[in-house]
């Protein structure tokens, strides 16, 4: 078989991974995910609240542990690997890049919604300044047709971006969907292309591999899939499948395995399953991350969550409207009472 090229994996777990313990990370559990990511000679690991620098608040949860507290628990047991952190701009601020780089952040994960691009020029030209990695993050890319992504794309190129993600934020898309927008990217920007995926659909592996036979070098997984909604692309099912159509990742395949199963599995609150909400999700295109806010509300209500998460997608609710989602069980409510 002739050698393919190399795909830069991005493990995810400290961060989207988050959302599946409610932000409730201890800093021993930060450390021994890390460590054994290290060990397993990831490339680079992202650990902030899943909804980045300055997540943690009424609106998204509040964190078990600080951003500082992560990062530091992180930093100390890194090894080779790179540190990362997400911010979205309007919940984090530029202060927040700035202490991350102190705590050893060099990769800044700039995420705006797909439409937004232009909302991230400070923040990537702040990175750029003091040294960091940027990396942009095109959320709910779904929502979008391939041109815009790609008018979204060259801004957060011209702001200094190092790559450009297509972020299935829903994991609403299918393998043809995904195809259309990598390749875009990947045909007309100068920098690399990514690709982020959620498994609502049950396509994250597939969707991943799309991207990456459409020239994606940079994607992202979680160990054991976990993540918001039914999860994320698994790392260790990704370093296996890549492996075997013989792509290089430079990640020890055993050491992943072990990282997913005696590290992460042990600790997680729930399976990471495509249950009927999580579908629904997939099906709608609505944000993973409202998956646990729907439930609760769903509960407080007495609804069907996916009355909830249907409604949601029909409004094209974005991420960081999560209030959307008591505005919308509230008004469910009111009409099943009539």
């Amino acid at each position: 078989m002739t050698q393919k090229r190399k795909i830069r994996i991005i493990d995810t777990t400290l961060r989207d991974g988050s959302h599946s313990v409610r932000h409730q990370y201890s800093a021993d559990q930060v450390a021994n995910i890390t460590a054994a990511l290290a060990r397993a000679r990831i490339d680079t690991i992202e650990v902030t609240h899943g909804d980045g620098l300055g997540g943690s608040s009424i609106q998204y949860g509040y964190s078990k542990l600080s951003d500082q507290e992560m990062l530091q628990a992180a930093n100390q047991v890194i090894g080779k690997s790179k540190l990362a952190a997400l911010l979205l701009p309007g919940i984090g601020i530029k202060e927040d890049l700035e202490i991350a780089y102190h705590e050893g952040v060099r990769v800044a994960r700039i995420a705006t919604h797909v439409t937004e691009a232009d909302i991230s020029a400070q923040h990537m030209g702040l990175a750029k300044k003091i040294g960091m990695e940027v990396v942009g993050f095109l959320m709910l890319a779904h929502m979008a047709e391939p041109s815009k992504v790609l008018e979204q794309a060259k801004l957060m190129e011209s702001y200094g971006a190092d790559v450009v993600y297509v972020v299935d934020s829903a994991g609403a898309m299918v393998p043809d969907d995904v195809r259309k927008r990598v390749s875009l990217l990947v045909s007309n920007l100068k920098i690399q292309t990514g690709y982020h995926a959620h498994n609502n659909l049950g396509l994250a592996i597939g969707n991943t591999i799309a991207a990456i036979e459409e020239g994606a070098d940079v994607v992202d997984g979680c160990l054991a899939g976990m993540g918001a909604g039914a999860g994320n692309t698994p790392t260790e099912v990704l370093v296996a499948v890549l492996d075997k159509m013989g792509y290089e990742t430079g990640v020890d395949l055993y050491a992943i395995m072990d990282a997913a199963e005696d590290v992460v599995r042990p600790l997680m609150q729930r399976p990471q399953v495509i249950d009927k909400a999580a579908l629904s999700i997939g099906y709608a295109g609505v944000y993973s991350s409202f998956l646990l806010h729907t439930a609760r509300a769903a509960d407080k209500y007495r609804l069907d969550p996916r009355d909830i998460l249907i409604e949601l997608g029909k409004r094209k609710v974005v991420g960081g409207q999560e209030d959307m989602i008591v505005d919308v069980a509230l008004e469910l409510a009111s009409v099943g009472k009539r």
